[in-house]
């Protein structure tokens, strides 16, 4: 079965209902996404020895795509009011830089260089915004395609509820879960972390 698109770092589940594929790696009994792709997880057969059933494999797999489509992907480019995934590569006090690597659920064949103001992170508040405590590097943000910018940077905005990280590991390096909006929590410490976090579709 073949679920939405999972990012690299992503938890899929524990370790214990499932056997790890390919595209996939074990950290803090997770088993985590390597890769940008689909999730595929195919029944093992039952045991018939002892009349239980293996867990089902779990991997992460990069869509396989017709020649056309593999060409309109390393043409894609982002547009404006387009959803994109980014990862957060550095910030400063004035705004986020990132790597766009999915526009509207494709991923591209070439990464895209993106930026979200600190005047674009949020509805409400904005003089309040801070980008240290919105995003820090390695996050992944869910966000839209506001400007096309200028020749080397996409303006991107995660003002909106559904729009902001999706993923994001602690200081400590553990995988992290929104407890609220701007908040998240490591799983394995309890630390928590401010964020600009996404709601959950």
């Amino acid at each position: 079965m073949m679920t939405s698109l999972v990012v690299p770092g992503q938890p899929l589940g524990v370790a214990t209902a499932y056997v790890p594929g390919t595209g996939v790696h074990i950290f803090n009994n997770q088993i985590i996404a390597s890769l940008v792709g689909k999730v595929v997880t195919i029944p093992n057969a039952s045991n018939t020895a002892t009349t239980s059933s293996a867990p089902p494999t779990i991997s992460v797999v990069k869509p396989v795509l017709t020649p056309e489509e593999e060409s309109s992907s390393s043409t894609l480019l982002p547009d404006v009011s387009s959803t994109v995934l980014c990862r957060i590569t550095r910030i400063n006090a004035r705004q986020a830089t990132a790597a766009i690597f999915v526009v509207n659920d494709r991923i591209v064949g070439d990464e895209f260089q993106g930026v979200i103001r600190v005047q674009d992170v949020r509805l409400t508040e904005i003089d309040k915004v801070k980008i240290f405590t919105s995003f820090r590097p390695g996050d992944i943000v869910r966000a839209r395609v506001i400007s096309l910018g200028d020749q080397s940077n996409y303006y991107l905005s995660t003002a909106s509820n559904e729009l902001g990280v999706i993923m994001a590991s602690s200081e400590s390096g553990d995988s992290m879960y929104p407890i609220n909006w701007r908040e998240m929590k490591s799983v394995r410490t309890g630390a928590v972390e401010e964020r600009k976090v996404a709601k959950p579709f």
